[in-house]
């Protein structure tokens, strides 16, 4: 499973790193630290904490969102796959996408909660890209 730094968790959030730092210092967040001592957080615990962030409103209000060329930078929420057709959200800040796909290209990508992927949206359809 990938793990991030507060620095990546804190892009993926969309706040400053200090405010990712503190929330980890509270425990809001589990860490571990990997072999060179930086505080790490595990992909699974990102994600959710990603929702539970989005869901509360406790983003920085002083951070502006853009779609330059359209594209949202964030973290797998969830993947449901069908037999043909998958179903795939990712968490960009604020802002919930949710994409329908092929199984096969999910599968090509091996998608997964916990990983970041960027939603691309060319008017109504969101295409996905792994980071």
């Amino acid at each position: 499973m990938q793990s991030y730094t507060i620095g990546q968790a804190a892009r993926l959030l969309g706040v400053s790193p200090d405010t990712a730092r503190r929330w980890a210092d509270a425990g809001r967040v589990a860490t571990h630290r990997d072999d060179s001592g930086r505080r790490l957080i595990d992909g699974r615990d990102l994600a959710a904490f990603s929702v539970e962030v989005a869901q509360s409103g406790t983003g920085e209000d002083d951070v502006s969102y853009t779609s330059a060329r359209n594209a949202f930078p964030g973290i797998v929420t969830a993947v449901k796959l069908g037999d043909v057709a998958a179903q795939v959200e990712i968490q960009a800040g604020p802002h919930r996408l949710v994409s329908l796909l092929t199984r096969e290209a999910v599968e090509e990508l091996r998608l997964e909660v916990g990983m970041q992927a960027t939603a691309r949206v060319k008017s109504t359809s969101v295409h996905i890209d792994r980071a």
